[in-house]
């Protein structure tokens, strides 16, 4: 028998390759030799091995059997599962969802002692702010207008819905609106809201005459229309057209609409107004914005006053530190509990109050068919408010040792006595306005939310370290004001609360490592504490550089070698 040679010979074509053999008895049983020759050279099989090999030549031989190859597997199968027990169920242990459990108070009983033992902490609050400008500083440089008002087009009536600081925004809006059109601004009336319940006027917060006097050469304001012109309308500003504007609208919009009919109504009524023109606009307008909120809003005294006495009673109880304190802005009253949706540790008791909270603020509003609320994805999220120990927890790992004075602005917090008592322990020289004033100082201000608002403002304005929780109006006003301030850098703690959410979730974290992470979030505040505005950005948030200049340090030392 010749081989076969694949490789083609001079002068002979390429043999086609042998057929294939026949599947005859006789064929078959040539193959038996072959294969009973190989064995002689191979160790004999075992019993096992040699069943195997009939039961798979016995396949191999009739392929049809595959066909029951189903069949038999079912059938096996259920001769085995005749054989085992279902008496015991396996127990599965499912972990909760991440956000799911509240477990900030297991992380600090695990931490506690030592976090107490950590005497490694420098002088927090005088080292805090490290970060400076490049190459030179920032300075306020928002300047009056010297020269008279043209004519009138007309007056602006508007009505400033929301808490303090939405107000505020409506305020500055406002301005800038009139002085653009060439209009009269009639001293905007507070929306009385449901939440907020403050009946108070302009003039009860803020120092009406002076507001008027900063702006007289920029936009004329006056106390209320002339009767001349609300003869016209029955002296009721309900028939006084009212244009319902959109949200975030353009300057440009309100010269090519609103212009038109106030030129031909002489008087028109913008309600609501808050957040009724974009962040973006033209220098001019950029300039009122700055001008009313930073120069032209003023307090109205009594506020001041009690505000100034507030701020040196925490300068005088914090002289072993310089005079130099935190403010917190806490956001754990009952509201804004309930309009989180998020589940603390208060149990049954809780959850019935948060229900009850949620349909008087928002009838229908968290029950409507198809909403699904899911607590830990808010957490997880970073949108649960945090609580009192979470704050003291978050300021112990940055440094802050429990001889820091603090003072806390806020409103009622819920559940006071429960859920105050963590942060108490850590930090015992925390101070609220009620601490620090009389019943006699505050009465005036008892039942205004608004002016007690305004109260915590003046003192977390000044106070070394602003450290904001929940967002919101009030921080995002506050750390443009102290960005106006100090230079063009807020001094505010932001903290990254889907970080925190992660790291309050982990009862098994160190303390080390837990410090490590907030002595990097510190770090990271202040390293963003001069962001500069974006075009959508606020410009109540970020006045650099629409309403404060940048200055070169190394001109100015030229300029002060020359003189």
């Amino acid at each position: 028998m010749h081989p076969y040679n694949r490789l083609p010979s001079s002068g002979h074509s390429t043999p086609s390759p042998p057929p294939s053999p026949l599947r005859s008895p006789r064929l078959r049983h040539s193959r038996s030799k072959g294969a009973r020759f190989t064995q002689a050279q191979q160790p004999p099989r075992s019993f096992p091995q040699r069943l195997a090999w009939l039961i798979l030549s016995v396949l191999l031989r009739r392929q049809g059997i595959f066909l029951f190859a189903p069949l038999i597997y079912i059938s096996g199968m259920l001769l085995y599962m005749g054989t085992v027990s279902f008496d015991v169920v396996p127990v599965i242990n499912h972990r909760p969802a991440p956000g799911s459990v509240y477990r900030s108070p297991q992380l600090l009983a695990k931490l506690r002692s030592e976090m107490d033992a950590d005497n490694t902490s420098t002088d927090a609050i005088s080292t805090i702010w490290k970060h400076s400008y490049k190459g030179g500083q920032w300075k306020p440089c928002i300047n009056n207008s010297s020269g008279g008002l043209p004519e009138s087009n007309g007056y602006i009536y508007v009505e400033a819905n929301g808490g303090l600081n939405q107000q505020r925004t409506s305020i500055c809006n406002a301005v800038a609106v009139a002085g653009y059109l060439n209009a009269t601004l009639v001293i905007p009336n507070f929306h009385f809201h449901s939440i907020w319940r403050d009946p108070s006027k302009f003039s009860e917060i803020y120092d009406e005459e002076y507001f008027i006097k900063t702006l007289e050469n920029d936009v004329r304001i006056v106390n209320k229309i002339p009767e001349y012109i609300m003869e016209r309308f029955d002296h009721n500003m309900t028939n006084v057209y009212n244009f319902r504007i959109k949200a975030w609208s353009s300057i440009q919009y309100y010269k090519d609409m609103v212009l038109p009919r106030l030129l031909e109504e002489l008087v028109i009524r913008i309600s609501p107004f808050a957040n009724r023109l974009s962040f973006d606009a033209p220098p001019a307008v950029q300039r009122l914005r700055c001008l009313a909120n930073y120069k032209a809003l003023r307090f109205a005294n009594p506020i001041l006053s009690l505000g100034e006495i507030l701020v040196a009673r925490m300068r005088e109880r914090s002289a072993s530190n310089g005079g130099k304190y935190i403010s917190v802005h806490l956001r754990f009253e009952e509201d804004m509990v309930a309009f989180s949706c998020c589940i603390f540790d208060g149990g049954h008791k809780e959850l019935e109050d948060m229900k009850a909270a949620r349909e008087k603020g928002w009838k229908g509003k968290f029950t409507k068919p198809g909403r699904v609320i899911r607590p830990g994805a808010i957490r997880i999220n970073g949108k649960c408010p945090m609580t009192p120990l979470e704050v003291g927890l978050m300021l112990r790992g940055m440094g802050f040792d429990n001889s820091t004075f603090i003072y806390l602005a806020s409103g009622k917090i819920y559940d006071a006595e429960r859920n105050m008592a963590p942060l108490l322990e850590m930090f015992p020289n925390l101070l609220t306005k009620e601490m620090l004033a009389s019943p006699e100082e505050l009465s005036p201000f008892k039942n205004f939310s608004s002016r007690m608002a305004a109260i915590d403002y003046t003192v977390c304005l000044h106070s070394e370290v602003f450290v904001t929780t929940q967002g919101g109006n009030f921080p995002h006003f506050l750390m443009g004001h102290r960005r106006y301030l100090y230079g063009g850098h807020s001094k505010t703690i932001r903290p990254d609360k889907r970080k925190l959410a992660l790291l309050f979730d982990n009862p098994a974290i160190g303390w080390k490592n837990f410090k490590r992470q907030m002595l990097s979030m510190r770090s990271h505040s202040d390293s963003k504490g001069f962001d500069l505005k974006r075009p959508n950005d606020s410009i109540y948030t970020f006045p650099c550089p629409d309403c404060m200049c940048f200055t070169n340090k190394s001109n100015d030392t030229k300029s002060s070698l020359a003189s």
